[in-house]
């Protein structure tokens, strides 16, 4: 472009020059003024044109590199969104298992509260039962109670045994006769025999060397009676001696060791159900 105006430039001159054979010194001068102003002018313009090239190089330079951070913004979106597509499958996978989850677990607790409820119900019942069959009893200290979800029946050594002794005497025959009826009619329990004793020491009693042995030997004893005699299947029975270890009163007193000294039938249902459900 420059090139263009400077021959332009000089054709002017050139004809302003040619076109008359002499020139007056006004008109020469008014012409080299108006050559001056020319290539003034051009300068001006090659110094436009220089910074508007200049201009537009580092426009084409911005454009670019614009360009690349466009393109590096959109992969990284494009990466973004991938993983946020990503995410939201699995979470809506994820979401919908814990649904279920949840569901199977819902009516897993409503069956095993169901069973739960069951055995309550038969447990209650139970003991009503045994407190009927047993009422007769209730004086010569028996006592029927649900702890944890079991029934104990707790007869005291007098109830059934003479002092010292392991043989059971006639009342605790009859005793334990009447609760032989309600055990055959309820094949669902299980039935723990427990001895119980306070913490005088043993003395000549024979093969019976403590009273570990004396309250191992009583419940062996009842259990024994319970099917041997009363026909309770025998695998349902457990016999324990629970020696001086567990009183329910203080050893300090006549009182407190008579109550200690006891036999402690625990009679609890069997949960094959509840435990296949919580498995």
């Amino acid at each position: 472009m420059k090139n263009i105006f400077f021959a332009f430039a000089i054709l002017l001159f050139a004809t302003s020059v040619t076109s008359c054979v002499i020139l007056s010194p006004k008109k020469y001068k008014a012409l080299l003024g108006s050559k001056d102003s020319l290539y003034t002018a051009f300068n001006e313009s090659q110094v436009k044109v220089e910074n508007l090239e200049d201009e537009a190089k580092k426009l084409r330079k911005d454009t670019s590199l614009l360009g690349e951070d466009l393109r590096d913004l959109q992969t990284r979106f494009n990466d973004v969104n991938a993983s946020f597509n990503k995410l939201k499958n699995n979470s809506s996978t994820e979401i919908s298992k814990l649904s279920e989850n949840l569901a199977a677990r819902e009516k897993r607790l409503k069956e095993v509260e169901e069973v739960l409820r069951k055995r309550d119900e038969a447990t209650n019942q139970l003991k009503e039962k045994l407190q009927q069959a047993l009422l007769g009893f209730t004086k010569s200290g028996l006592t029927v109670e649900i702890k944890n979800g079991k029934v104990y029946v707790s007869l005291m050594d007098k109830l059934l045994f003479p002092s010292g002794s392991i043989i059971i005497d006639e009342n605790g025959k009859k005793a334990l006769a009447q609760l032989a009826k309600v055990l055959k009619e309820q094949p669902e329990i299980n039935i723990a025999v427990e001895g119980h004793t306070d913490n005088q020491k043993v003395n000549n009693l024979g093969q019976i060397k403590d009273n570990w042995d004396l309250s191992v030997l009583r419940s062996t004893s009842v259990v024994r009676y319970l099917t041997d005699i009363e026909k309770v299947e025998s695998v349902r029975m457990t016999a324990t001696g629970k020696g001086e270890f567990q009183p329910l009163g203080p050893n300090t007193g006549a009182d407190g060791r008579s109550i200690n000294r006891r036999i402690e039938i625990v009679l609890s249902p069997k949960l094959d159900e509840l435990y296949n459900l919580i498995k």
